[in-house]
């Protein structure tokens, strides 16, 4: 069985590492198995789409790609890029909470 992830789809996150930086947009998508997460707006990649029936015009798409979740931090309520730590309830609920504000992350 694979932990939990510290990234949520929805979350805003920040690069930390990489060509992008210091962006920060909204979480799109999770591949758990790669360990990789799709960012709005961020890791752009250019495909070469042939003419089809779907697209009969072809042409050049540009789709968001993935980035490494060891590269990305939860932005919390305040603003501020952070770790993240669970928290059990006494009915066995985890909860994320920010390291540097101690408060929930939704």
């Amino acid at each position: 069985m694979r932990n939990k992830l510290h990234i949520k789809i929805g979350d805003n996150v920040m690069v930390v590492a990489g060509n992008e930086k210091g962006n920060s947009g909204k979480v799109l998508s999770l591949n758990a198995k790669r360990d990789r997460a799709t960012v709005e707006g961020l890791n752009i990649l250019k495909k070469h789409v042939k003419p089809s029936a779907t697209s009969p015009q072809g042409g050049i798409e540009e789709n968001e790609g993935g980035i490494h979740i060891s590269n990305l931090m939860v932005i919390d309520s305040k603003g501020v890029p952070t770790r993240t730590i669970r928290k059990s309830d006494s009915d066995g609920k985890s909860t994320r909470f920010s390291v540097k504000s101690n408060s929930e992350i939704k």
